[in-house]
């Protein structure tokens, strides 16, 4: 084989694929699909900051919508921020009752209970005070959520930048292949 001439493999051997874990297929290669087409490290560590703190939010079911909606308006870049927001997706539901709670406090309104039975009583008792107070709950959390959400995004993008700055100079290296589809 000459030094430049390519390395084949031979008609009758199929290339070796490479197998990896499912953190990596599904979060790390497509972060760095996005560095090879031309994404700046800058402005992938906010959409994915933002899409990570929005996927926390404590409203369910408005995630996708508002994830879209901020990448429009702030020009991010919007594979990179619903890709954080369905990273976290599990801690959205756990985090629901925690931001509740806290927001309770914080907006000094009574307590959410956590019993089935509480609640069922007043489902059956009181259906519209619960349905408001259940509507009160949310709200106080989603501004407690908002609250730290504007100030942990632009911490979370900064410290995120130099990781995406360090992967774009090995993916300018080639040290990172495309692997094939299989």
């Amino acid at each position: 084989m000459q030094p430049d001439e390519p390395n084949r493999n031979p008609p009758n051997q199929t290339p070796t694929s490479i197998h990896h874990n499912w953190l990596y297929r599904r979060v790390a290669l497509p972060v760095l699909a996005l560095l090879r087409m031309g994404a700046s490290p800058e402005r992938l560590a906010w959409s994915i900051a933002a899409g990570l703190l929005i996927g926390i939010n404590p409203v369910l079911g408005s995630t996708t919508i508002l994830c879209l909606a901020l990448a429009f308006v702030f020009r991010l870049n919007i594979a990179a921020s619903q890709l954080g927001n369905h990273i976290v997706y599990p801690l959205e539901l756990i985090l629901v009752i925690p931001f509740i709670r806290v927001a309770s406090r914080v907006f000094h309104t009574a307590p959410m209970p956590l019993s089935a039975n509480e609640l069922l009583h007043a489902a059956r008792e009181h259906p519209l005070a619960l349905s408001r107070q259940l509507w009160l709950w949310e709200w106080h959390a989603f501004l407690l959520w908002a609250a730290i959400a504007a100030v942990a995004i632009p911490i979370l993008a900064l410290a995120i930048t130099p990781v995406l700055r360090l992967l774009l100079g090995r993916v300018r290296a080639h040290k990172y292949p495309v692997i094939p589809a299989i």
